[in-house]
């Protein structure tokens, strides 16, 4: 039995819209957005373990990280992180008494009024060899200041090495939404 020409030509047009749309969607995955889950609790209370986000890439391509960005960086190799941006290049950050300082000036953070309860007070130089953030670098921090491996511990975040910046929650369904 031979298929007809009707056949085989609407055989080949389902081919190519299915071939189309693998290519369209693998652009979109690879280049421009990209789901992700939150893996611990170093970003609490504000994402929780098992969160899952979409990743904006295009974004750091046409501009710059901004202070408080939540952020997904490659940590090393096999490993990602996500934190927020504290510290912007020309930046010196501290925390004294509770109170984070830029500049020296105090900051009132915008996701949670609680949390510098929680800091241990440290400088920009005690953790890196910098007075100030140099071009091309960010300075990170977990939410959940008191459990979070951040900028205190592995030092600056290289602009560069920025995944891109996330905001929205798809899942679970009960916290879908942005998230500040």
């Amino acid at each position: 039995m031979t298929r007809s020409k009707k056949e085989k030509n609407e055989l080949w047009e389902w081919g190519k819209a299915i071939f189309i749309a693998f290519v369209v969607v693998g652009i979109v995955r690879f280049f421009l957005f990209a789901p992700i889950v939150v893996d611990g609790e170093s970003m609490m209370p504000t994402l929780e373990n098992g969160d899952r986000m979409i990743v904006n890439k295009i974004g750091y391509l046409i501009g710059e990280p901004d202070r408080y960005d939540i952020i997904v960086f490659h940590a090393t190799e096999d490993k990602d992180f996500i934190k927020r941006v504290i510290g912007l290049p020309g930046d010196h950050v501290a925390y004294e008494d509770g109170q984070l300082l830029i500049n020296g000036e105090a900051q009132k953070e915008p996701y949670d009024g609680d949390i510098e309860t929680f800091t241990e007070d440290f400088s920009l130089e005690k953790v890196t060899e910098f007075e100030t953030i140099p071009e091309g670098y960010v300075f990170v921090l977990g939410d959940n200041r008191k459990n979070s491996t951040d900028s205190r511990i592995i030092g600056l975040i290289p602009i560069k090495e920025i995944v891109g910046s996330t905001n929205y929650v798809f899942w679970p369904f009960d916290d879908v939404g942005f998230v500040e």
